[in-house]
């Protein structure tokens, strides 16, 4: 069963542009979701949960919310091995994604992305998300009077 499941993800993960419906929305999100989480150097499953919380909140299925969870996953692998892709550099992508579809502003929800900070044991990291969650909803309000 673990084989389907890991041929289903990385079919997903090739093919997120055919088979998911708004897939640029949902990899959005997940960025949102993933720069908080890759703040945090050992992240718990406390936050993957959170995420897939979020996301049966916001598409109330099943494959959505799981999608949302393994693009989140994605990002963060990505930062934590040092694959080219920083934190900053996904603080750049959200805020040119802002710019060419300001209504995306909209997909920024503190309140889904405060308890993340709450499943954070260090400090310092558990401040810095919260800085990055306050930087989230400042540029928020620039495209959202």
């Amino acid at each position: 069963m673990k084989i389907i499941s890991n041929i289903k993800h990385y079919l997903y993960t090739g093919l997120r542009e055919v088979f998911v419906y708004h897939h640029s929305s949902l990899e959005f999100r997940a960025k949102t979701f993933a720069v908080i989480i890759a703040a945090n150097r050992h992240p718990a499953e406390c936050d993957y949960n959170l995420v897939y919380e979020a996301g049966m909140q916001i598409y109330n299925e099943i494959g959505r919310a799981n999608m949302l969870l393994l693009t989140t996953r994605e990002y963060v692998q990505k930062v934590h091995k040092k694959n080219g892709l920083t934190i900053d550099d996904l603080i750049d992508d959200i805020r040119k994604e802002l710019r060419l579809i300001p209504r995306y502003a909209l997909k920024i929800s503190p309140e889904q992305l405060l308890p993340l900070s709450e499943c954070t044991v260090d400090e310092d990291t558990s401040t810095y998300q919260l800085r990055i969650i306050e930087f989230l909803e400042r540029i928020k309000s620039e495209y959202i009077p």
